[in-house]
């Protein structure tokens, strides 16, 4: 999948790395896409690796660019750290990359790992918490002009759910908000 590291910016800051594995741009703008968006709007590198060929403008709107899951190198490369990983449970049940690459995320001490949708084998289930995403004011209005881009009509709540190991250990602090 690359380089999984972090990156200097041209004014010398750090911008961080975030994957993004699903099946489709809809289900990433319709689940995920307030929270992607918020993290591109500070800095982060996003990047969306796609099972199927889709349309990619729903998240070019929200600030990404996608790549082809299956043209990537193997998934649980240990040579560079991921900063983050985000990964859809129709996703980790469908390909065991997918699981050793999630399984060695949840090990590495630097590496935040977010996940949504339901259905995730305990091995996984009981190492993340539920947590909330408040959008900002622009996330929602980006997010809605990518859900009509991929063809889903509806309202965009303010808050995402997803679920995440909330590791204390990052070197930046996560704005996702543990639910309980």
């Amino acid at each position: 999948m690359g380089t999984f590291e972090e990156r200097r910016t041209h004014d010398g800051s750090i911008a961080y790395r975030l994957d993004v594995i699903a099946s489709s741009a809809a289900d990433v703008v319709g689940s995920i896409g307030g929270w992607l968006y918020d993290r591109a709007r500070a800095g982060w590198d996003v990047t969306v690796l796609l099972a199927q060929e889709c349309d990619h403008r729903p998240l070019q709107i929200l600030g990404m660019h996608a790549l082809d899951l299956h043209a990537q190198t193997p998934l649980a490369s240990t040579e560079h750290p991921i900063r983050g990983l985000a990964v859809s449970a129709d996703m980790y049940a469908a390909d065991p990359r997918i699981q050793q690459a999630v399984l060695c995320a949840l090990d590495r001490w630097m590496t935040e790992v977010t996940l949504w949708q339901d259905d995730w084998p305990l091995s996984v289930g009981h190492r993340t918490t539920t947590v909330h995403h408040v959008l900002s004011g622009a996330a929602r209005a980006f997010k809605r002009h990518a859900l009509e881009a991929a063809g889903v009509v509806g309202p965009v709540p303010p808050i995402e759910t997803l679920r995440s190991d909330m590791k204390a250990s990052l070197p930046v602090d996560s704005e996702l908000i543990p639910v309980g």
